[in-house]
């Protein structure tokens, strides 16, 4: 029986097994009155016990978990609002690869990617798939930035920022009577410094 996952019965609650029991003549009946198992949309009477259906619930649990501490986390920060998107987006992407690389991490600890469980059927470790969605993000963060060409658009905002700050310090010296040889010099000790920063 196919899992819906908005449906999907989570750590902290239980919800209604989605299956319709049979009447004599084969038609839908009534809805079950049992509970659907963890990670599922439907009971053990109704496919949840089947070994490939327990390890995908029990994979859905450990991600709903993980899900529920990083929003409780977020939810204790003082997030600002984003001022500059393709700066955010630049840390992001930062933030998706270091996410990947821990997952790499706790990946190549494993002793085994696969695992049987008491069935004996083979099943995949969650770490293994949270990696792979890790490996796909990743692969979605950086061609967006590729497509968006944001080393550029920085290196252009930089630059404009720096003409204004130059364009500033120009008007400076002039109202403070500073021209000739000191205004260059002190307006090529200020693009050195920009440079820098």
């Amino acid at each position: 029986m196919a899992n819906h996952t908005n449906n999907l019965a989570t750590p902290t609650e239980k919800r209604r097994c989605t299956a319709h029991k049979k009447t004599k003549d084969g038609s839908k009946g009534p809805r079950c009155k049992a509970w659907a198992l963890k990670g599922q949309t439907v009971c053990r009477v109704h496919g949840g016990a089947a070994p490939q259906n327990l390890a995908a619930g029990e994979r859905r649990v450990t991600e709903q978990r993980l899900e529920e501490e990083t929003r409780r986390a977020l939810a204790r920060l003082d997030v600002p609002a984003v001022e500059n998107p393709l700066t955010a987006l630049s840390e992001l992407a930062g933030q998706v690869i270091a996410w990947k690389d821990a997952l790499a991490e706790r990946v190549n600890e494993l002793r085994y990617i696969r695992y049987s469980d008491e069935k004996g059927a083979e099943q995949l470790r969650s770490e293994v798939a949270l990696y792979e969605r890790a490996m796909d993000r990743s692969v979605t963060v950086l061609g967006t930035i590729g497509r968006l060409r944001i080393d550029e658009r920085l290196a252009a905002i930089s630059e404009q920022q720096a003409n204004i700050v130059i364009g500033a310090i120009e008007a400076a010296l002039a109202h403070a009577g500073v021209t000739g040889p000191a205004a260059s010099a002190a307006k090529a000790v200020a693009a050195r410094h920009l440079r820098a920063v």
